[in-house]
């Protein structure tokens, strides 16, 4: 896969996914948007990979939100920087993934950490919600899915008070899951995604699914049980043979059902 803005490496299992706008903060902007869509809906598509790691370029930022630059000026969707679709594709995903915070996650940079199943982090990473104070906010996956995890009260201090959180700070919160030396970020990162690779690959996405079922309503009830449930009851014995009664228009054997 050849993308402007992200670069896409496969490792064994492991499929890693770096934002790659250094120069710029890695920030999105609506080609990164569209792109990290594109490779996660593509990586949903194979076999090979059994994780996904995300991290950014260089050594000093992770994500630090979105541009607009360049995008129609209009209050309706070609004016919005599509950064939902980025969110809700980690979430189609049937596989986990695994942000690793090389740096400042900021921002929408921070949602995107939070979207992810678990995060690593470098010592040195820094973890805001900068929104209010200059002139944006990311409500929904920013404000529900972060109350998830740090609380309510923790969630409104982030937005409303914009304080940076060190890593060891982020941690002790349960905003991210690991830190480490800023030296063995990628090591330690493989060794966490090689870890979850050795998990078997439907029981993770049933539970992936059955996480988001909470939030997703009918579209997160349905990864359930149509992405898991439908493919395995159409090898059983009952979905073969129903299909075959209805075909040579004749009722069912009830003995198949069940098996």
């Amino acid at each position: 896969m050849s993308f402007e803005t992200i670069l896409y490496e496969e490792d064994g299992p492991i499929g890693w996914i770096t934002l790659n706008r250094p120069e710029g903060g890695n920030m999105f902007n609506e080609t990164m948007c569209h792109e990290l869509r594109d490779c996660m809906n593509d990586i949903r598509r194979e076999t090979r990979t059994r994780v996904v790691v995300l991290t950014g370029s260089g050594d000093r930022f992770f994500c630090i939100g979105g541009e607009k630059s360049g995008m129609e000026d209009t209050l309706l969707y070609p004016g919005v920087l599509p950064t939902l679709e980025i969110y809700e594709s980690i979430e189609r995903l049937q596989k986990p993934v695994i942000a690793s915070v090389n740096g400042y996650a900021v921002g929408g940079g921070n949602v995107l950490q939070v979207v992810c199943d678990m995060t690593i982090a470098k010592e040195s990473a820094v973890f805001r919600q900068v929104g209010p104070m200059m002139g944006s906010f990311d409500a929904g996956y920013g404000t529900w899915r972060l109350e998830d995890l740090v609380g309510t009260k923790r969630a409104k201090e982030m937005w409303m008070l914009n304080d940076r959180l060190s890593a060891a700070e982020a941690k002790e919160r349960g905003l991210i899951n690991r830190v480490v030396p800023d030296s063995d970020l990628r090591e330690e990162t493989r060794k966490m995604a090689m870890d979850v690779a050795e998990r078997g690959p439907f029981a993770l996405a049933a539970i992936k699914h059955a996480f988001l079922a909470r939030h997703g309503g009918v579209a997160g009830l349905s990864r359930v049980t149509h992405d898991l449930l439908l493919r395995p009851f159409l090898e059983t014995n009952e979905s073969k043979e129903l299909g075959a009664s209805f075909r040579e228009k004749r009722k069912p054997d009830p003995d198949t059902f069940g098996q």
